[in-house]
């Protein structure tokens, strides 16, 4: 069938759905082996609540809000869950060491290839692990996805990688030198201040337009997304590691340099698959750093979400852990071919 006649054509077709449902059934073996990988290795899977008093406190993270409603009628303001990393870490500071999560959340202002309102997020947190086991398991988890939906060989746009081939590994400030050409860390202090107008300047020598009012987190997220990721995962896996503190808001700051931090994403054809931390756990430091983000969204936005008390206070008993967040759906989109995230999604949210 061809992309027009489909596009006019409903999910529930028969012959559409024919079409479909072999990346289907193979995105569902690669949700019983993901399970079955975890299980094997004495995980917890644990089911948290959607709605929930925060969903997060990024300042471009953008969620759904709904008014629940008490038996007398009065209304209190909740939010679905972009991820379910708040509940987690609660569960850790309750005793629990090794855990995940494979659900729904939901993300609002996002829908395209990659992008979808509703998505399948895995989660997974370890007690006591440092992040880069986390690194391992990563790699572990795309071999297993192409292994299961049996495929060699994950493309997208043109672009391809071995899923079985163990990743590279490359920090934020070599990439940025390697495929921008820019000294990234020449715009960090050394205690993680930023330098918008040295960081401008290098973003202009690339040929990139900075506004006057872009702040250095908006340079910093032209360049990558312009001239880095593009880059990454062809041929193998990436994992793009230490980022600068200032974009790493969850994540501790690297006992070798305090302008980075433990933080990486995983990426494969280009495509960002996971996000990674070792885990903050300053209290104080955290509620610091989640009001700048807020504040960011407040410039930017107009909005700010509340931040979730209940979690600052269950950090300060959780003990150092490292957790990490893949994008379900586009890990089955590579394993199965797909070239949108819907052909693996069972049916989208409506258009």
């Amino acid at each position: 069938m061809s992309l027009s006649a489909a596009s006019e054509t409903p999910l529930w077709d028969p012959a559409r759905h024919a079409d479909r449902r072999p990346r289907l059934l193979a995105r569902n073996g690669i949700t019983r082996a993901v399970r079955q990988w975890f299980g094997a290795r004495a995980f917890e899977e644990v089911e948290t609540a959607a709605l929930q008093v925060s969903p997060g406190n990024e300042a471009h993270l953008h969620a759904f809000a709904t008014d629940a409603l008490t038996p007398d009628g009065a209304a209190r303001t909740l939010y679905l869950h972009t991820s379910p990393e708040f509940a987690c870490k609660k569960l850790l500071a309750a005793g629990e060491t090794a855990i995940f999560s494979l659900g729904k959340v939901w993300r609002n202002r996002e829908r395209g290839p990659l992008h979808h309102p509703e998505f399948t997020l895995l989660e997974w947190y370890r007690a006591g692990a440092p992040y880069t086991q986390l690194m391992q398991d990563c790699a572990d988890l795309v071999a297993l996805a192409a292994e299961t939906a049996g495929t060699r060989q994950f493309a997208w746009r043109g672009v391809t990688a071995d899923p079985f081939a163990p990743p590279e590994r490359v920090t934020v400030a070599e990439a940025f030198a390697r495929h921008a050409k820019v000294d990234l860390m020449r715009s960090i202090a050394p205690n993680g201040e930023t330098d918008r107008n040295m960081l401008a300047e290098e973003a202009v020598r690339t040929g990139l337009r900075v506004a006057e009012d872009d702040s250095w987190a908006d340079i910093f997220s032209k360049l990558i997304v312009t001239h880095v990721e593009p880059k990454l995962g062809i041929g193998r896996a990436t994992v793009l590691c230490e980022y600068p503190v200032a974009e790493a808001a969850l994540a501790r700051p690297c006992p070798h340099d305090p302008r980075v931090a433990e933080r990486f994403e995983l990426y494969a054809c280009g495509v960002e698959l996971a996000n990674a931390f070792g885990e903050l756990t300053d209290a104080v430091e955290q509620r610091r750093r989640f009001v700048l983000e807020m504040d960011e969204k407040a410039r930017v936005y107009g909005e700010r979400y509340p931040l979730d008390e209940d979690l600052l206070k269950a950090l300060e008993q959780m003990p150092p852990a490292s957790g990490a967040a893949l994008g379900f759906d586009r890990l089955a989109l590579l394993a199965t071919g797909a070239r949108h995230i819907e052909e693996v999604l069972w049916l989208p949210v409506p258009r």
